[in-house]
């Protein structure tokens, strides 16, 4: 049986795999191109990139969902529900995930087609926006349904007291932080981008903590095993 601290340090090093993913994916290979002003040459010019960007998102989505797996022995010790509503946002956010890559390749797809046709026709115009408006909704519902496995993970990790509480409770408000943050996107009222940091540093130190440390195994004696 694999003990908490090996289990732990595996869940770290998956969750800096997703971290890094992220990062990489939005930040180096997609942000810059696809909300440019001119994505319409950019991305074809990128299309390296871009179809890297979409693998690299279906590794990181799956992998969420594996460590979902990993973890629902462990949580269910703690919470039936929470243990698998952890596994069920998962999936959902893989689905997000696919979704918005299917957006990311329409785009590409697009860019290819008017450089090689070069026309300039109000019809490619207006394609041109539908694409990159279905992008841009398909990309923030995307963050925004991403904050409930990650709810779900930093509140589990509260009542089960695997990690430190100040790790789980900086994780959840700063999770709580994004999710307004994208409802306020959403509707088109966009706030400081700076509140993003919260969850992008706590996504940083708890890997690097359960890396080092792993799951705290004295939580689990004696434990009864809620079913709420």
């Amino acid at each position: 049986m694999i003990s908490n601290k090996k289990t732990g340090r595996i869940t770290g090093a998956l969750l800096l795999f997703v971290f890094i993913s992220g990062i990489t994916i939005f930040q180096f290979l997609q942000g810059a191109v696809l909300f440019s002003d001119d994505y319409v040459t950019t991305t074809s010019e990128n299309s390296i990139k871009i179809i890297s960007s979409v693998v690299l998102g279906v590794f990181s989505g799956v992998t969420s969902i594996v460590i979902a797996v990993i973890l629902l022995p462990l949580f269910k010790k703690h919470s039936y529900k929470l243990a698998y509503l952890y596994v069920v946002f998962c999936i959902l956010n893989f689905i997000a995930i696919m979704l918005d890559n299917s957006s990311v390749l329409s785009m590409l797809e697009f860019s290819k087609a008017y450089l090689n046709h070069g026309d300039e026709s109000i019809s490619l115009k207006v394609m041109e926006t539908l694409l990159y408006e279905k992008h841009w909704w398909t990309h923030y519902l995307f963050l925004l349904i991403s904050c409930f496995p990650v709810f779900v993970l930093y509140y589990t990790l509260f009542i089960s007291k695997l990690v430190p509480r100040v790790i789980s409770i900086f994780g959840i408000a700063a999770v709580l932080i994004m999710f307004v943050q994208e409802i306020f996107s959403i509707y088109g009222h966009s706030i400081s981008i700076d509140l993003l940091l919260p969850i992008g540093l706590i996504q940083l130190i708890l890997p690097i903590w359960l890396l080092f440390k792993g799951f705290n195994s004295l939580k689990l004696e004696n434990k009864k095993i809620s079913k709420v």
